[in-house]
């Protein structure tokens, strides 16, 4: 069993969760002002990607520019990684291979903690990948405690790279904001990833 094998319902009995579904639970946030050259991309690659419909091309050509402008926008303070594999306890299934994680660390060679922040990417059935995200974002959560930096909140996302829906899990409490946030303007987009980022702080 790994993250893939993860249904909503199986999350929440395997790591003993509170679910909460609602609105944004994001205060109002300002959006951040990006290059001109991630624009100028989106604009040719998101019909691009969506045509050829897959999930590598959503990630290669949406999900992978908007959170390298988002390490650009945060001074290349923090790492992030695309395919990483992040097995944390293969005995509950916390094993596999994450379309992206995000660490407060620099260091990208290797990921330290605190990973911080799940996204994964999915074709179009985003309610299908909120379970895999849910035991990722367990994961996370667990990978940070043994390495001395445990965080209140690990956040998280499942994207199909236009449409984006944000998670967050604060001790065994997991809430889903179901208002669902668009690609463009990727400026309030940013502003949320970047948000997201400043406001994991150790506990």
């Amino acid at each position: 069993m790994g993250y893939s094998d993860f249904t909503i319902r199986k999350a929440k009995q395997s790591f003993n969760l509170t679910l909460v579904e609602g609105g944004s639970f994001f205060p109002t946030i300002e959006p951040v002002a990006t290059s001109p050259y991630l624009v100028e991309f989106l604009q040719e690659s998101l019909p691009l990607a969506i045509a050829m419909g897959s999930e590598k091309a959503r990630s290669e050509l949406i999900i992978s520019p908007i959170l390298f402008e988002m390490r650009k926008i945060l001074d290349r303070k923090i790492s992030f990684f695309s395919g990483e594999e992040f097995t944390v306890d293969p005995s509950v299934g916390l094993n596999g291979t994450c379309d992206f994680l995000i660490s407060k660390s620099p260091e990208q060679l290797i990921l330290e903690a605190p990973a911080v922040v799940i996204v994964e990417a999915k074709k179009e059935n985003l309610k299908g990948g909120l379970g895999q995200c849910m035991a990722e974002m367990v994961a996370a959560q667990r990978f940070n405690e043994p390495n001395q930096q445990p965080t209140q909140v690990i956040y998280g996302s499942v994207t199909s790279g236009n449409l984006w829906t944000f998670l967050k899990l604060e001790k065994q409490t997991v809430t889903i904001d179901l208002t669902g946030y668009l690609v463009h303007p990727v400026e309030k987009l940013l502003g949320i990833l970047v948000w997201m980022i400043q406001n994991t702080s150790p506990e």
